[in-house]
């Protein structure tokens, strides 16, 4: 995979990890810092939270990014942009983060305290993910602030409704991943149709990376592949092989072609003009000729 999808899928990784890590006594509120900028691209701001141990008196490890509308924080474009003192608040179903500070140069920074919300632990409860029970399995830092996570991506009770009824067996972890990649039932259960066996939520939040939907599967169907697993699928999306892509190579004179041999010669960057020429010079139509050729190797040997 490209190291820009590598690294997104990375991050999101570790922010899953850091949410799975976290719990939260409902008598307990969360304080910590806030740093935030503007998004002049989208048009909202995007927010750093650094939540606090209090029992060392600091910020402690657990960072969590996010951007957001202004309309959900009760703040304007105006007040980033043109500076002073703020108060905002995001409120969410997990409970409520009250925001105090300054922007200046459309930075801001200042202090948060949440507020969690007994209601939401109850109702993930009584549907099955018991937060309190999760935080007693997974010992680790930062234990106090799991419903914060919840609250920072809007993990909400509607969501882990909608993700039931497309009959996935699901956990905690699991409601955190939707919430990041946005999955729904509707996704899950398109994604499902398309005959994948045993589709598990890291499958679904690859295909989100990736934007492979079930109009993509067809396509590789068409292309004459069958079915295929989630990996190939990825690589077929990620070095661009396309319908037409594979027109080209067979009209060359390339055929029963696999996806492995299709993602070499879009790595090696072999199109028409470069297998006439070769095939002119009297360089045998095989793929890894063709891959030896445009390295400069005059040998036989596969690579």
């Amino acid at each position: 995979m490209s190291k820009k999808m590598l690294l997104l899928f990375v991050l999101s990784l570790v922010f899953i990890a850091s949410a799975s890590s976290l719990n939260l006594s409902a008598q307990t509120a969360v304080t910590g810092d806030w740093t935030a900028s503007l998004d002049d691209k989208a048009d909202k701001i995007h927010l750093n939270f650094g939540l606090r141990d209090e029992k060392a008196g600091k910020t402690n490890k657990h960072q969590f990014g996010q951007t957001y509308d202004f309309a959900e924080l009760g703040l304007s474009r105006e007040q980033v942009v043109g500076g002073g003192p703020v108060k905002f608040s995001l409120a969410r179903e997990a409970g409520n983060i009250d925001c105090e500070g300054t922007f200046q140069n459309s930075k801001g920074s200042g202090t948060f305290r949440f507020t969690p919300n007994q209601a939401f632990v109850s109702g993930m409860k009584s549907r099955g993910f018991d937060f309190e029970k999760y935080s007693r399995d997974h010992e680790g830092s930062g234990r106090e602030n799991k419903i914060f996570a919840a609250a920072a991506l809007n993990v909400t009770t509607a969501l882990a409704d909608d993700l039931a009824t497309a009959g996935f067996k699901l956990d905690i972890d699991d409601l955190f991943k939707a919430a990041i990649f946005k999955i729904d039932s509707s996704f899950m259960r398109e994604m499902a149709a398309t005959g994948f066996p045993n589709l598990r939520m890291e499958d679904l939040v690859k295909a989100r990376i990736f934007k492979i939907d079930a109009e993509f599967v067809r396509q590789v169907l068409q292309m004459g592949f069958g079915k295929q697993s989630m990996e190939e699928l990825v690589k077929l999306r990620i070095f661009k092989v396309t319908p037409e892509f594979i027109a080209e190579m067979r009209n060359e004179g390339l055929s029963d072609l696999s996806i492995e041999d299709l993602v070499k010669l879009q790595i090696f960057k072999i199109d028409s003009e470069f297998i006439r020429q070769a095939k002119a010079d009297g360089v045998p139509l095989q793929v890894e000729r063709l891959v030896q050729r445009r390295l400069g190797v005059n040998r036989t040997r596969a690579l």
